[in-house]
Formats: structure tokens, sequence, C-alpha cells
């Protein structure tokens, strides 16, 4: 076939498919998929997401279980939003031999429910006493934290205004509510410096809205000390595009990662199969009698065969890895289009080119390769798109159940993950539905591109 013939063809072929709505659909949804799979480093937030994400301290400073920040549109009480804050005010002032810089961050707090948390973060050598005091937009100013930290090249300064500042809370508030009986360990520190200093600040705290200033004060008792790269972290009541999950996680970083893991698991899984089920089905057509009787047992041999619960014990017995399980999926999927390509294939077998090939003195292999296969590849990718979302949901099946590879991120293992944690339970529903939805685009794509190729080349299926 010379490139003009083949551009004749897609041409006749794309001229067929676009008067098939399913398969236009399809075809938008898979390249909304691939710019996904392109630009993932930029369209997530937290580019390491697939390789850290079951390391707890990278997700660490998000808060837990927070919904999508696109909530605070639709409710009453606005929620504070997750954000880091790079600039401050600097000064740094000599006593004696020490040196004391001291760092002001201004945060403009406007919402009804209070951050989470608020996190210091700094970098350097050294060994700094570290003190950490907010100024409220009433005038009142609150010592949060006092403490020695050691900071080197692989240990970052980290402080968490939530973990350790409950007792400054806790005083700050009996000053104004002494009668409220409440236990250190159920304070929430946040809720009650973003709040006004009133009676029932522990247990219904009003909103105080304004400026907030926190001042960090490292005090450095030795000359080749230093410090820097200070930034603070703000840790909202809700969080990105759809939310955490209650181990601080993104999960709009968890689902897109997710895209090149279902992608890979359907295209190749779905490639090797039918590629094998072709070649199988065309030999056995080809060979005939007794071989093809033969050819025929073991294909209903391995279509008895239950592959799901197989793929469960497998993956139970041994270690879960993608790339077995992708080979186990092989070894049943092959079967899909056998029956299919038997059927063309007897057909074909009988044409005259085949037979003048034959008395040629070609070889079956050449016959089969040369001939007959090539004329069954338009069938070939019709079935491959349907096979995908098949594959997709099995692997997402395997990873509900809590046997997928646990060094991938993919929509099954946050389903999984979602399951295990209640989300349900805790009405969560951002941590249940966009993995869900995004398995059910993925399968809708590929079997909408299938349908219509399967129509435009299976000419029984065609609409005259």
């Amino acid at each position: 076939m010379t490139i003009s013939d083949f551009r004749r063809s897609l041409g006749g072929f794309w001229s067929e498919f676009r008067k098939v709505k399913s398969g236009i659909i399809g075809v938008i949804f898979l390249v909304i998929f691939m710019f996904i799979l392109i630009f993932e480093p930029v369209i997530v937030p937290y580019p390491e997401a697939n390789l850290k994400w079951r390391d707890i301290t990278y997700w660490q400073d998000l808060p837990a279980s927070a919904p999508p920040s696109w909530i605070n549109i639709f409710a009453s009480k606005k929620r504070a939003v997750s954000e880091s804050i790079e600039e401050y005010s600097f000064s740094e002032t000599m006593a004696g031999a020490m040196r004391i810089q001291e760092y002001v961050f201004e945060y403009d707090y406007s919402a009804s429910v209070a951050p989470s948390d608020i996190v210091f973060h700094a970098s350097g050598v050294g060994k700094p006493t570290v003190v950490i005091a907010i100024e409220r937009p009433d005038g009142l100013t609150i010592d949060l934290y006092r403490k020695q930290l050691e900071v080197s090249p692989t240990q970052s300064l980290r402080v968490s205004i939530d973990r350790s500042s409950q007792t400054s809370a806790m005083n700050f508030g009996k000053k104004y509510s002494p009668s409220e009986g409440v236990q250190l360990q159920t304070i929430k520190t946040t809720d009650v410096l973003f709040s006004k200093a009133q009676p029932g600040i522990f247990r219904s705290p009003s909103p105080l809205v304004g400026t907030y200033k926190l001042k960090v004060t490292l005090l450095l008792q030795k000359a080749d000390e230093n410090i820097e790269g200070a930034f603070v972290n703000i840790a909202g009541r809700v969080h990105g595009i759809l939310g955490t999950d209650n181990s601080k996680r993104d999960i709009w970083s968890g689902v897109i990662a997710g895209v090149k893991w279902a992608m890979l698991i359907g295209l190749l899984t779905a490639l090797i199969s039918v590629s094998i089920g072709v070649v199988y089905g065309v030999i056995s057509a080809y060979v005939g009698g007794w071989k093809d009787s033969l050819m025929q047992r073991i294909f209903e041999i391995f279509i008895s065969v239950p592959m799901l619960p197989v793929l469960i014990v497998m993956s139970a017995v041994f270690k879960p890895n993608i790339w077995v399980m992708i080979g186990i999926m092989c070894i049943f999927y092959w079967v899909g289009p056998v029956k299919t390509v038997r059927s063309m294939g007897l057909q074909i077998k009988e044409e005259t080119y085949i037979e003048a090939s034959r008395a040629l003195g070609a070889s079956n292999t050449r016959i089969i390769f040369k001939h007959m296969v090539p004329l069954l590849i338009p069938y070939a990718f019709a079935s491959m798109a349907l096979n995908v979302p098949g594959a997709i949901v099995v692997e997402a099946t395997i990873s509900l159940l809590g046997l997928g590879d646990a060094t991938i991120v993919t929509w099954g293992q946050i389903l999984q993950a979602a399951n295990s944690g209640g989300a349900m339970l805790s009405g969560m529903w951002w941590w249940v539905i966009p993995p869900g939805l995004a398995i059910a685009f993925m399968g809708m794509t590929f079997a909408f591109v299938g349908f219509a190729m399967d129509k435009i080349l299976n000419p029984k299926l065609k609409t005259r």
C-alpha cells in the first residue's frame, strides 16, 4: 500500500467515523486524557504525588479530610482556604554575641471557620531557639511556642502550631471564658486563636476577622549558625480542587496521577491479548482439521476459567505487582476475539489469492502473517478499544480488595483507601466520587471509540 492509498483509506475511515456521534464524544474524551497525561507535571500542585503517595511527611502540612475549596461558593459559612505565605518582614538585632532574627508573616483572615493548622518552615544549619507569637486584629498577642531546635542540611525546621500550642490556647481562652469546663485534648488551637475574646470561646467561638501577624523570633547563639528559606503554610478547612483524604493527601493529584496507570493497564493489556487472540484465531482457521479442533479445545478451557477469582488468588499469594497483573489479564483476555477471528479467517482462507499463494509455494507462515492477519487489523483495533475498559475495571476491583500494587497510584487504590477510611459514613463524597467518575469516563471513552470503529469496520453493523 502506497502513502497515497493509506491517506485515501484513512480519509474514508474518518469520514465514516465522524458520522457516529458517540465515537466523536469518545475521541474528545481521549484527547482530554492525553492532554492530562502529557501535562501532568503542570496540572498537579504536587508533582511527586505518584512517588510519595504513601509518604506521610510529604503531605503533613495539608489539612486532613478537607473538602474542595469550591464548596465555599455554595456554603453560608466560608471555610479558611489552604495557602502558603512566603512574604515577610525581616529584622536582625544583636544582644551581645546572640543574633536575634525576627520574621513577621501577615495573614488576612476573612472566613467563618478557622484554619486547621499553621506551620512554620525554615532551613539552614544551627540550633536556634524558636519563639512564636501571634498578634490578633484586636491587639491581643498570644505567645504560642518556645523551644530550641536543631536544623541541618538533612533536617529542616518545622513547627506546627496546632500540635504544640494547645496549652497556650487554653490559657488564653480561660481568661475570657473561665466557666467552660474543657479538656486540653479537646481544644482546637486555631479555633481559639481566630475567635473573639469573649465567653464561649471554646464551645461556640465567633470568628475574629482581620489581619493576623505571626511573629517568629530565632535566637542564634553561634556565628556559624544560619537560617534561611522561611515560609508559613496555612492548612485550611477546605483545600484544592478535590479536597484531601484522612491522610492529608491531595485527591486531585492522586486522580491525575492515576490517568497514566489506567491508560497503561488498559492499552497494554488490550494490545497484547488481542494480538495473541487474532494470531491464534487465524492459525486455527488456516490449519484446520484435528489441529483446529485441538486449538479450539484449548480455547474453551481458557474461556471457562473465571479470571477474577484466579487474579485475586494470585495477587494474594504473590507480591502485588502491576506487571504481573497485566500478564495474568493477558493470559485470560486473549480468548475474546478468537471465535470471531476464526470465522473471518475461514472465509479469507477460501479466497483465490490465498490459493494462488499456496500454489506458488508460499509458506504457511507467510500466508498467515502476510495475507490473512493484515486483513484483520481493523477488527483488531476495534477489539482493542473495547477491551480497554474491562482491564481498567478489573484492576480497580483488585485494588479495591486491597491487593493492588502499592508502588503506584491507581483509582482503585484511592477507592480502597476511601472504603477502609469510612469515607461514605463520614460524608466525604469528594474522596469517592472523583476516582469513580474517572474510571467511568475512561471506560466510556474507549467503549465509545470501540463501538464506533466496530460499527464502521463490521459490515453487519453498518446502517444504510
